[in-house]
């Protein structure tokens, strides 16, 4: 049996980091990825911190005029979001039936063009349903006709 002697321990440590990591370094457009988009992401990042700065200090600002105007803020703000509500909701009933106007009138077009044929299938299904009707008639007249004549022999 083989032992493990301390010395081999580091070489098979890098060994073992060696098969992990891919066998060729990154490509040159990732390289160009990187280069490119390491300055435009470190200039959005600090467009990002002081625009939450200028919030921070705007709304500390801001806050003692809101609490003094509340009485007033309050309802107007109210009254401008029913307000902008009415006219949203106004306008979506408006395109609502706009639209079910068009699909009835597009409809109304489509029958008015398969009428005739409409009207020939329906002629078809009358003339079926009174020839089957008929034949049931001529069926029950005969049935009757031979329980009368039965009946008539009995007597």
């Amino acid at each position: 049996m083989a032992e493990h002697r301390p010395q081999d321990q580091p070489h098979r440590v890098a060994e073992d980091i060696k098969g992990m990591l891919p066998d060729k370094g990154p490509s040159a457009s990732q390289v160009l990825a990187v280069v490119t988009l390491l300055p435009v992401g470190g200039i959005l990042l600090v467009l990002s911190g002081l625009l939450l700065a200028g919030t921070v200090v705007g709304l500390a600002l801001a806050t003692p005029l809101f609490v003094i105007f509340s009485p007033v803020l309050v309802p107007a703000t109210i009254v401008i979001g029913l307000a902008v509500t009415g006219f949203l909701a106004s306008g979506a009933f408006g395109v609502t039936g706009l639209s079910s106007l068009s699909w009835i009138m597009q409809y109304v077009r489509g029958l008015r063009e398969k009428a005739p044929e409409y009207m020939e299938q329906a002629k078809r299904r009358m003339q079926e349903a009174a020839g089957h009707a008929e034949q049931r008639a001529k069926e029950a007249g005969q049935r009757i006709q031979g329980r009368a004549q039965e009946g008539g022999g009995r007597t």
